[in-house]
């Protein structure tokens, strides 16, 4: 009886001890952490875009580009366009005509939602990286930065 205790003990921390490695948060892959500090002048004809409420741009910067999108009179979100899936194969995401979708065309095929950049399709599950946003009224002029 005490032998068979043993034996089950046993499997459940040899069990344990095999499937932690798998769950561990840093073998997910991560976009290359690059310096952020970007500010535009949404008055520029550049950036009419991003004059109205569901607008979007693509700005130099970050790993791979990133993309800027009004969710509101006062809201913005910045995404790098690195697909999250595969990091090591430096693919970008492009906006679908919809408006709402950024696709990783190029490699793997995974998208995510812009406005708030999560994966929507496989393989990719990993959400964009977001940077910090921070928007003047005032001087129209919206601060990119991580």
């Amino acid at each position: 009886m005490l032998s068979m205790k043993l034996t089950k003990i046993s499997a459940i921390i040899i069990t344990s001890l095999l499937l932690l490695p798998g769950c561990r948060e840093d073998e997910v892959e991560r976009v290359p952490n690059v310096p952020v500090n970007i500010s535009i002048q949404l008055q520029q004809p550049a950036f009419v875009n991003l004059q109205i409420v569901g607008g979007w741009e693509y700005l130099t910067g970050g790993s791979e580009g990133i993309i800027v999108y009004r969710a509101s009179i006062d809201e913005f979100k910045a995404f790098d366009r690195h697909c999250t899936w595969n990091v090591g194969n430096f693919d970008r995401v492009v906006m679908e005509e919809d408006n709402i979708i950024a696709r990783d065309t190029d490699g793997c095929g995974s998208s995510f939602i812009i406005t708030d950049g999560s994966a929507v399709d496989d393989p990719a599950f990993v959400p964009l990286t977001e940077y910090q946003t921070s928007y003047n009224p005032g001087t129209e002029t919206l601060l990119i930065t991580n």
